[in-house]
């Protein structure tokens, strides 16, 4: 059984047909990418899986039981969360204010304190500046505080929007590492990402979008090496 599956999703987004009969499948405990150029309609597909947009037609599936036009709150319950495209953290609270946002479905305290020093081993960065208001963080730091608050919630499935986005080559390389330790744990991550190389580089597998539909899917080494991919978005 799939750990999450749409099909023949379609999304409309600002009166247009974003998403296109989109059919994709992510495993347990596997790290899939989706990748494409701007306007491909990769962050509506994420945004139609987190309950922020409501599909217009076709199924989401998640451990074999339908959530499609379920709200963003039953699904974090459930064990989905989203790390968006900008990161959205809320800039006049603390580092740690904005963590124990993440945790707000929770009541296990002694597992949220657990969970805060875990992600504070993950980002030293953040115990560093936990009392410092978040908008005063760099990009960097700002974006490794929205995943941890994201991982606060103890997800089962993490969606990650654009995580390099404006961020410095090696901060990116920082990122993606972490990424990838994420995966390792035991978390199950689909990944919309304009950086394919190094979305690839992490994943199990990959689908291309382009105009709203899904254009190619394979592992990801195979889709390093295909021309269409290497022309399109490796450069080549």
């Amino acid at each position: 059984m799939n750990f999450l599956q749409t099909q023949d999703l379609e999304v409309d987004y600002g009166g247009i047909r974003a998403v296109k009969g989109v059919d994709l499948t992510v495993k347990y405990n596997e790290l899939v990418c989706l990748i494409g150029a701007n306007g491909a309609g990769k962050t509506t597909t994420l945004k139609s899986l987190c309950g922020m947009l409501r599909p217009s037609r076709g199924e989401i599936l998640y451990e074999g039981r339908a959530i499609t036009g379920k709200r963003s709150y039953e699904l974090v319950r459930r064990g989905i969360s989203l790390v968006p495209e900008g990161r959205g953290i809320f800039g006049r609270l603390t580092v740690e204010e904005n963590l124990m946002i993440g945790a707000y479905t929770r009541r296990d305290h002694t597992g949220i304190r657990s969970d805060l020093e875990n992600i504070y081993s993950l980002f030293p960065r953040l115990l560093e500046r936990r009392t410092q208001q978040a908008g005063t963080l760099s990009g960097g730091e700002q974006q490794m505080l929205a995943i941890g608050r994201a991982l606060m919630s103890r997800p089962r499935l993490l969606l990650l929007d654009e995580p390099s986005m404006g961020l410095a080559p090696m901060l990116v390389k920082k990122i993606f590492e972490t990424i990838k330790r994420i995966a390792e744990e035991g978390v199950t991550i689909l990944l919309v990402e304009q950086n394919a190389k190094l979305a690839l580089a992490i994943s199990h597998r990959g689908y291309v979008m382009e105009s709203g539909k899904i254009t190619l899917s394979d592992n990801a080494d195979v889709l390093l090496k295909d021309p269409k991919v290497q022309q399109a978005y490796l450069g080549g």
